[in-house]
């Protein structure tokens, strides 16, 4: 018969993860839901890195910072959640249509279905990180 030992994670730990998901959660509320497109300021620095690689366009660019920007989403509670990547990608689809459908009503904000794939896209590598990273302690 094998038996398994289960190990508890430090309370520390849990705080902490959940601290991070405090600030990742405002972070992402203020660049999901901010009035005005959060790139104007960093607009020249992407129109010069289009211009010098062309096959990099700004919606290309635009993709993978939604990626990125979803990536903590699927991390973060893929650990905190002993089961999490159960309920982990739904949440992040849910959210992500959230956000886009908060996105309608922002006059210069654009909502977008790319969005969502790109955001649940991110999700997904999140929870594939921490699931590498259970598996490596093991």
């Amino acid at each position: 018969m094998v038996t398994r030992t289960i190990r508890r994670r430090p309370q520390w730990v849990t705080a902490a993860l959940w601290i991070l998901v405090l600030v990742y959660g405002v972070a992402l509320a203020f660049i999901a839901l901010w009035p005005t497109y959060v790139d104007v300021p960093a607009r020249p620095m992407l129109d010069s890195i289009t211009a010098e690689w062309p096959l990099l366009t700004f919606a290309r660019i635009e993709f993978i910072a939604n990626v990125l920007l979803f990536v903590p989403f699927g991390f973060l509670f893929t650990l905190i959640l002993r089961r999490g990547h159960y309920v982990v990608l739904p949440a992040a689809l849910v959210v992500s249509v959230a956000v886009e459908a908060c996105q309608v009503l922002i006059d210069e904000r654009v909502s977008s279905l790319l969005d969502v794939v790109a955001n649940v896209t991110g999700a997904c590598v999140g929870i594939l990180f921490a699931a590498l990273i259970r598996a490596a302690r093991r």
